[in-house]
């Protein structure tokens, strides 16, 4: 059963890991150091629960004890019980879902994992955290079987990433890439079709490339690139296709995540 402790100083180092939960350099080397995450939200620390990730702490205003209480009663650690006004302090915002948990970062899949799969979104320098976790959320949702991540990609265990992936970062494979410039040609190697999605003149219109991949499937990596200037020319230069969303009204492009959602939807892998 979890010990339950009342703090009333914002300074208690017991507090370390809810420290300016919006400040990302901070929180990048504090998480990497300690080997943590935090979740946001009852229903976000019940999914991380359920994939087996473990607490190390809870930081919750005394009205979320109850709606926790199943999850608390079977865990030993410590629950810091604080007021609201205590929790923005110490986090940096108002913490409106009113409960959080610092979780033991695990590494769960390695690229490997991902290379006997049939459809997976590789995303390239893409640094908003938000976008990742939306990426992920769509790919998800829409059947796809994982994640890749370039080395200089957002975290998806960044609170923000988790948040807004609804908790699927931590039941749908993701997996960083080691080799940026050679990490292509082993997707080639292990038989997928790379399909950039980007805005070259010889691009062919998404619903020509489905209707050619209906008469012959294949499995396919889709690549996303950073949300100002999209794929690098590396990886342009590097796809089998090159394929872009038709668009309206003098709009050039959808925000990355939404076009991952798009594109996700119409390469599907189907019922």
């Amino acid at each position: 059963m979890a010990c339950f402790i009342e703090i009333n100083d914002s300074s208690d180092e017991r507090l370390a890991d809810y420290v300016q939960l919006r400040d990302v350099n901070l929180r990048r080397s504090l998480e990497a150091e300690h080997g943590l995450f935090i979740a946001e939200g009852a229903k976000i620390i019940r999914r991380a629960g359920e994939a087996g990730y473990q607490p190390r702490s809870f930081l919750l205003a005394p009205r979320w004890i109850d709606g926790l209480r199943d999850i608390l009663d079977a865990v030993d650690v410590p629950v810091y019980v604080v007021s609201e006004a205590l929790a923005e302090q110490i986090t940096g915002f108002h913490v409106h879902r009113g409960a959080l948990a610092s979780m033991r970062r695990e590494t769960r899949w390695q690229m490997a994992d991902l290379m006997d799969v049939d459809r997976i979104v590789v995303c390239e320098d893409i640094v908003d955290h938000t976008n990742v976790g939306a990426i992920i959320r769509c790919a998800a949702g829409l059947g796809w079987d994982g994640v890749l991540l370039a080395p200089r990609a957002a975290d998806p265990l960044y609170r923000r990433a988790v948040k807004t992936s609804m908790g699927t970062v931590f039941s749908l494979p993701w997996a960083r890439m080691e080799d940026w410039r050679g990490g292509l040609d082993e997707l080639k190697e292990r038989g997928f079709t790379v399909v950039a999605m980007a805005l070259s003149d010889d691009a062919v219109p998404l619903p020509q490339f489905v209707r050619e991949q209906a008469r012959e499937p294949h499995r396919i990596a889709l690549l996303m690139g950073t949300e100002g200037s999209g794929l690098s020319s590396r990886w342009i230069d590097q796809a089998d296709v090159v394929v872009t969303i038709p668009m309206a009204r003098q709009v050039d492009s959808l925000n990355v995540a939404a076009a991952a959602a798009v594109a996700c939807y119409a390469m599907g892998p189907g019922e």
